[in-house]
């Protein structure tokens, strides 16, 4: 473990103004920042179980945001010993041939693995704002997140919904929370919402918007180039033509025939249970569901432990697992890094993706003088 001697967290009082584009810094190596999480549930372990493969170290240069002391105390636990690391107070001190530790706090902090810390609240919030101001600087090109405890982090003085809304609210407002994995891609109209209050939060302008968000994500993001998108119904059997309520005819056929008309390939409403249960999934790039549940539970049936929760909409990358703290298993050694694994390299296959997309829908007049500029470097070098 190599030991910088500067180790001063990164000002967490400086703001993270809100902003709608991050040029992408081209890099040898894609900067990959990783917040720890909750410190006392399995985001440390399925970190360290991830970065231990020197293949990870070869992709890209990751940057744990949090405190050595809290990795080193993992470690120990987890007898990973093997697992080596520089710790650096700034993340342009980061190596490129090792993994990083960032300290956001120095100070003391108890850990108690396997059970919630009242106190690690301000600190996981700390490491989350740190590694939002250096995304929006350009100091790390995508971010993952490990899992929180959202109640943790409502006992500080800022209110935190999660990881999806905290973000939008820094970049730009607009978001789209999708699950995707191999085999299925399914977005949310509304996220942490009580099931109570989904039928009066859902409207016809906020389906457009997330359908707007999923077809541009599945085009820059997975180079589709015609996305095809089922929508599923609130109700029971979709309403059943408004015997088991109006949400459908009233707001949900509406937004799609309007997204339709704009030349896309939207079709539905769906019943959910026959939709999944028909593996109808299959058939679709994309699938809109309504509420939390009503997506989450088959995507996870279907791909747990492989699944990959992507913030799409916004003009930087965030990826992470698809599950939560898992105290019950913190700190026992039975945490697979299956799902954390694919969250790393989904968004580094997304950034790159965003690349391409980019320079294939530039400007013609442009990308030919940005060419010609290149070309005119490369005879200025050769000369």
């Amino acid at each position: 473990m190599n030991i910088n001697d500067e180790q001063k967290p990164p000002p967490s009082e400086q703001p993270v103004e809100k902003i709608t584009k991050v040029p992408p810094v081209r890099r040898e190596k894609l900067r990959v920042g990783i917040t720890m999480g909750d410190i006392n549930g399995i985001g440390v372990e399925v970190i360290i179980k991830t970065l231990r493969d020197n293949r990870i170290i070869d992709a890209c240069t990751p940057i744990i945001y949090g405190s050595s002391r809290v990795v080193s105390y993992h470690r120990k636990v987890l007898k990973a010993e093997s697992f080596t690391y520089n710790i650096i107070g700034d993340v342009d001190r980061c190596k490129s041939n090792t993994c990083n530790i960032l300290n956001c706090w120095t100070e003391e902090l108890s850990v108690s693995i396997g059970r919630p810390n009242k106190d690690s609240g301000i600190f996981v919030f700390r490491a989350l704002e740190a590694a939002a101001y250096d995304l929006q600087n350009g100091k790390i090109d995508v971010l993952i997140t490990a899992p929180v405890n959202k109640e943790q982090l409502n006992s500080i003085d800022t209110p935190f919904q999660g990881h999806t809304e905290f973000l939008a609210d820094k970049f730009g407002g607009k978001s789209l929370m999708f699950m995707v994995s191999d085999n299925m891609r399914v977005g949310l109209v509304t996220n942490h919402v009580p099931v109570n209050k989904v039928a009066e939060t859902i409207n016809k302008e906020l389906i457009i918007n997330k359908l707007e968000l999923m077809d541009q994500s599945l085009r820059a993001d997975f180079g589709i180039d015609r996305p095809q998108i089922a929508v599923l119904g609130l109700n029971p059997h979709a309403g059943d033509n408004g015997l088991i309520g109006k949400e459908e005819q009233e707001i949900i056929v509406p937004a799609i025939e309007a997204f339709r008309n704009d030349n896309k390939l939207v079709f539905g409403p769906y019943p959910a249970d026959g939709f999944f249960g028909n593996g109808m999934q299959q058939k679709f790039d994309g699938v809109l569901a309504m509420y939390h549940d009503q997506g989450l539970i088959p995507f996870k049936a279907l791909s747990f432990g492989s699944g990959v929760n992507f913030t799409a909409g916004l003009p930087i990358v965030r990826t992470s697992p698809d599950h939560g703290t898992a105290y019950g298993i913190a700190g026992k050694n039975q945490a697979s890094p299956d799902s954390f694994r694919k969250a790393l390299f989904t968004a580094i296959d997304i950034y790159k993706q965003r690349i391409r997309y980019a320079e294939m829908t530039a400007n013609p007049l442009e990308k030919g003088l940005s060419s010609k500029i290149e070309d005119n470097h490369r005879d200025y070098r050769r000369n």
